[in-house]
């Protein structure tokens, strides 16, 4: 791996991390128990709802989203092409069709409610809203749009842990919600995830398919319950282990510090950026307290090469990444559907011109500093 000065992210765990992983290694359970159960219980308090599931990974949370909603065969859904590839797949898993949407545009890289709207057709089942860089959705518009039209409304919310919004936490406001804690996440499990549902059969049909849909789990068997199980479904092993739990536990007690570690760097950048011609930072409209602040995009002009910038962040010891290439645009879902390049040409052009630089919850405002002023020696003269 390239030894960066400046990582695009770098982890927050500690001490406090390895002794709760200690401490489930002592208790001999490994798979789901009541370290899971109590991450569980901790996170809805978090959310402001009843119940949480933990699930393997986001894209585990989606796919149990999509499968306890019914869709299937048939169906389309309607979603973001500028995201990460699981929403689609887990549709295109069930035999359902994903129908990319356009985005809003640099400003605000959350779907198109106007856009999703022309796109829905009898074969409608779900519209999905994804929280782009831990920033809300259009969630009024798209939440109207979905009650007009009987659809549901599955809340992506990897980037958006327990994000509390004008319009609600984030995640809780639609139908159905996701949540992903991915390595390189907010909260972080090095992998896993969570489902949040409004209708509790869904949340029930969730948790069942999280686990095969045994009627009986293994730790309850192991801690003398049951012998025996039915399976009154067709389900998955998506659960999470013990030991992820126990991380989440403690990132979910350090997730409030080190949002205002971020919202921080986010302010100076913000200040330090805004006299470069021609950059737009999305959602720099929004009060800086408002999102989780997973990502810090940035979208370029017309005519400035993002390569060439990118290279001269390298050489500056600054990594930096894209978030997302389009969905729609790569083989499988040309090759499957159809989609090709000019279909969605706001979401293309953003994402030609999209650039994600470093932040995380421990970033410091020297390092903030020094990226912001890489980005200015390698911005082209002529602008």
């Amino acid at each position: 791996m390239t030894d960066w000065k400046i990582p695009l992210y770098a982890p927050s765990t500690g001490e406090a991390e390895a002794r709760a992983v200690a401490e489930v290694l002592r208790a001999n359970w490994l798979s789901v128990g009541r370290v899971t159960q109590d991450f569980e219980e901790r996170y809805a308090a978090a959310l402001e709802v009843e119940d949480a599931v933990a699930v393997s990974s986001g894209t585990a949370a989606l796919h149990l989203a999509v499968l306890a909603l019914g869709i299937g065969p048939g169906d389309e859904v309607v979603l973001p092409s500028l995201s990460f590839v699981s929403a689609a797949a887990v549709v295109a898993l069930c035999g359902a069709t994903p129908v990319f949407a356009e985005v809003k545009g640099a400003h605000d890289l959350g779907v198109d409610p106007a856009d999703v709207a022309a796109r829905i057709t009898p074969r409608t089942r779900a519209v999905v809203a994804v929280h782009y860089g831990g920033h809300a959705a259009d969630l009024p518009a798209l939440t109207a749009l979905a009650r007009r039209h009987g659809l549901a409304l599955i809340e992506d919310a990897a980037h958006a842990p327990a994000t509390k919004t004008a319009y609600g936490v984030l995640g809780t406001v639609g139908d159905i919600g996701c949540f992903s804690f991915f390595a390189t996440k907010n909260l972080s499990m090095g992998e896993g995830g969570a489902v949040v549902a409004r209708d509790p059969e869904v949340r029930a049909r969730v948790r069942r398919l999280r686990s095969h849909a045994l009627t009986v789990g293994a730790e309850q068997r192991h801690r003398g319950g049951p012998s025996g199980y039915d399976v009154d479904g067709f389900g998955l092993n998506y659960r999470p282990t013990e030991i992820a739990c126990a991380l989440g536990r403690v990132q979910l007690e350090a997730l409030a510090e080190r949002r205002v570690v971020r919202q921080e760097a986010v302010r100076t950048y913000r200040e330090l950026l805004s006299g470069l011609p021609g950059l737009e930072v999305p959602y720099a409209d929004r009060p800086v307290e408002e999102g989780a602040h997973h990502l810090f995009p940035v979208v370029l002009p017309d005519g400035l090469d993002r390569e060439d910038l990118q290279t001269g962040l390298r050489a500056a010891g600054v990594q930096s990444g894209v978030h997302y290439p389009p969905t729609h645009l790569f083989t499988a879902y040309r090759e499957r559907y159809g989609t090709r390049p000019g279909s969605l040409p706001v979401t293309e052009s953003v994402a030609a011109r999209q650039l994600s630089l470093p932040l995380h919850g421990a970033i410091e405002i020297q390092d903030v500093r020094r990226v912001a002023e890489a980005v200015s020696r390698t911005w082209a003269p002529e602008r």
